[in-house]
């Protein structure tokens, strides 16, 4: 039983958004920088594309390990880390850029909008519930 998080971002706004079994089982596999078709969510005319997440331990995803382990590297100011003197390296744990049942919550943003805007398609969902 798989369920995301997913928080979508169209420019200055963001939406969360639950995935439940058959839409989480679509994301299952992708990696970050890959897009996903709106219609996995019922947005019809979206295209989204994965732009990060975090896994159950809220380690967050790096898009260069590949695959969907663990892995703990060294690292300078990035994703995930932002010390607060300049030249600071710290060995961090980071989760591989591939989406699996550990991953909780997935970041997307939209890059092809549909006809209606994602305002009304995400209000009408949450008042169906």
């Amino acid at each position: 039983m798989v369920e995301f998080k997913l928080v979508i971002s169209d420019g200055a706004k963001s939406y969360a958004v639950a995935a439940q079994e058959s839409q989480a089982a679509g994301f299952l596999g992708k990696r970050i920088g890959e897009s996903v078709d709106g219609e996995l969510l019922g947005f019809g005319g979206y295209t989204l594309k994965v732009t990060g997440g975090t896994d159950r331990n809220g380690f967050p995803m790096r898009p260069e390990l590949t695959g969907a382990r663990q892995q703990k590297i060294l690292t300078g100011e990035s994703v995930g880390f932002h010390p607060e003197r300049q030249g600071v390296r710290d060995r961090r744990t980071f989760r591989g850029n591939t989406i699996s049942e550990d991953t909780v919550q997935i970041n997307l943003t939209v890059t092809a909008k549909g006809a209606k805007p994602l305002d009304e398609l995400i209000v009408k969902e949450t008042k169906a519930k």
